[in-house]
C-alpha cells in the first residue's frame, strides 16, 4: 500500500511524513513521528485523550487522517512548553496537582489552551463545558478547573 508524503507544520516546525490512506492523526504523530505525549484513549473520539490542536481549533486526532492535514498547522503537547519554561497551563496543572495516572493530561491541557485562547477570562461554568469532551478516570475535575481558572487569571495578568 502506497504512502501519501504530507508537508505540515507542528509546533512550529515544517514536518513531511508518509501515511496511509486510512491512518489517522494519532498513529501518525505517535508511530511515524515519535510524538508519543498525545495519547489513545479510547479509539473513537469519545474520551478526548488525543486532543490536539490543528489550524487553531481542537480535535481529536484518532478522527483526523493524516492525509487531510496538508498544509495545516498542528501543535501538540510535546510544543506546549518553550524550552524549560512551562507553559502557564502546565505549571498550574503541577501546582493544583490537577494530574494523576496523566493518560488525559496532555488532551486537556490542549483543550484548555485552545478555550483560552479563545475566551480568556472564562467563568467556571464555561472551563466545565470547554473541556467537557475530556474524560479523566482518576479526578473529580474539581482540580483541573482551578488549575485552568488560575492560568487564566495569570495569562490575563501577564499579557
Amino acid at each position: 500500500m502506497p504512502k501519501h508524503q504530507i508537508t505540515t507544520t507542528i509546533n512550529g516546525d515544517e514536518v513531511d511524513f508518509g501515511c496511509h490512506a486510512g491512518q489517522t492523526l494519532l498513529d501518525v504523530l505517535r508511530t511515524e513521528l515519535g510524538m508519543t505525549g498525545t495519547k489513545n484513549g479510547c479509539g473513537s473520539g469519545d474520551c478526548g485523550a488525543c486532543t490536539v490542536i490543528v489550524d487553531g481549533r481542537p480535535v481529536n486526532a484518532c478522527l483526523v487522517l493524516g492525509v487531510e492535514l496538508q498544509g495545516a498547522e498542528i501543535e501538540t503537547i510535546e510544543g506546549m512548553a518553550k524550552g524549560r519554561t512551562l507553559h502557564p497551563l502546565q505549571q498550574k496543572f503541577l501546582d493544583h496537582a490537577a494530574l494523576q495516572c496523566g493518560i488525559c493530561t496532555p488532551g486537556i491541557l490542549n483543550m484548555a489552551k485552545a478555550l483560552l485562547e479563545k475566551n480568556p477570562d472564562p467563568t467556571e461554568t464555561e472551563v466545565r463545558y470547554g473541556l467537557a469532551g475530556n474524560l479523566c478516570r482518576c479526578t473529580g475535575y474539581d482540580k483541573i478547573v482551578r488549575a485552568v481558572l488560575d492560568a487564566a487569571a495569570d495569562m490575563r495578568a501577564n499579557g
